[in-house]
């Protein structure tokens, strides 16, 4: 297929026309799920009501509109772009579209220190003692994604980093933290850890501008940053032999990239949870839809806004007045359109 070079400076970067041609579609279906999100709701809206709600700080459905429902789809959109993104970057590192921040340990990792931080404060919420007080859950959970990540990476390590050795690490050190988690909660206080438990199945209930403003910061400088590291993930699909070739620093190119895998997810995570499936699904349905060699950085960040939207969308409508963690449903969208698009091309 053809492509386009758009050149900034003494860089350049081919732009496929069908890749852009599904980003933009993405973007204006993205739009769309964000309009409905603003009118749907307990308070159903007019879209006169909502634009009024944006702009006139007078208007009744100001703080409907700017305190609840707008943060809250931000936050998804946000969240599920950097997934995406991050997803996209490690499998295109491992070459494994398996892959996904789960075998990193980010995911894993937060989930345990945040359930930890629930047992030893005794509140989901904050308590008045112990690390969840201290740093909250967000900061939590942050932490303990860099440290699962760094756990990973670690023990992966052996005079260079092996894409297929990552993946294997990566299941078992995921196993192991996921066995501390459920420990955890079995002898924490069933209160305090049934609120854990939405937390770790992946919520936006509750998001505000907090959540919106480290996501997006993280996006801005990490976004330009894989940007510029594309050469590196397009030379690293290929044999090591071939990458010293192409006069590409091996393992200094997978680090830096997975470093930056690692701190999507994890700003991710510390701000919706571990939502399933995002990571994992939306970088094959980008390949697929764009029908790239790999998953492509951006229309894979697009499908995931996409996929965390609708998702999000569902699970507060759906079963109205009850509101389901985001997760359960990005599982139940993602999973099966994954399978149908790899039953379709016979791997």
């Amino acid at each position: 297929m053809s492509t386009l070079a758009l050149r900034v400076g003494g860089m350049s970067w081919r732009v496929r026309p069908r890749a852009l041609a599904v980003s933009l579609t993405g973007l204006v279906v993205l739009a769309l799920l964000m309009a409905l999100s603003m009118r749907l709701g307990e308070l159903r809206m007019s879209l006169a009501d909502v634009v009024a709600g944006t702009f006139d700080a007078d208007s009744p459905a100001h703080f409907v509109i700017m305190e609840l429902r707008l943060p809250r789809a931000l936050t998804g959109a946000l969240v599920g772009a950097a997934l995406a993104l991050s997803g996209a970057i490690i499998q295109s590192i491992a070459r494994n579209p398996l892959a996904s921040p789960e075998i990193l340990g980010v995911t894993t990792g937060a989930s345990v220190t945040v359930v930890a931080g629930v047992v030893a404060s005794g509140s989901v919420y904050g308590g008045t003692s112990g690390l969840l007080a201290t740093l909250g859950i967000p900061a939590l959970a942050l932490l303990g994604g860099l440290i699962g990540a760094a756990v990973v990476y670690g023990l992966a390590w052996r005079r260079g980093l092996d894409g297929y050795r990552l993946v294997l690490v990566g299941i078992g050190v995921a196993a192991v933290f996921t066995n501390i988690k459920f420990w955890l909660l079995t002898v924490g206080d069933v209160n305090d850890t049934g609120r854990a438990m939405v937390w770790i199945s992946g919520s936006l209930n509750g998001r505000g501008w907090e959540h919106v403003t480290p996501t997006a910061l993280a996006l801005v400088v990490l976004v330009p940053l894989t940007l510029l590291g594309t050469r590196s993930l397009d030379a690293l699909r290929f044999g090591d032999d071939t990458i010293a070739a192409l006069g590409v620093r091996t393992n200094v190119a997978r680090a830096l990239m997975i470093l930056a895998a690692v701190l999507l997810a994890a700003v991710a995570t510390a701000s919706a949870g571990p939502i399933a499936f995002v990571a994992l699904s939306s970088p094959q349905i980008a390949l697929r839809l764009t029908r790239s060699a790999q998953p492509p950085l951006l229309c894979s960040a697009v499908v995931g806004a996409v996929l965390t939207s609708a998702a999000d969308l569902i699970a507060r409508t759906a079963f109205s007045p009850l509101e389901l963690p985001v997760g359960i449903v990005t599982a139940v969208l993602g999973a099966p359109y994954l399978i149908h698009l790899i039953w379709r091309s016979r791997k």
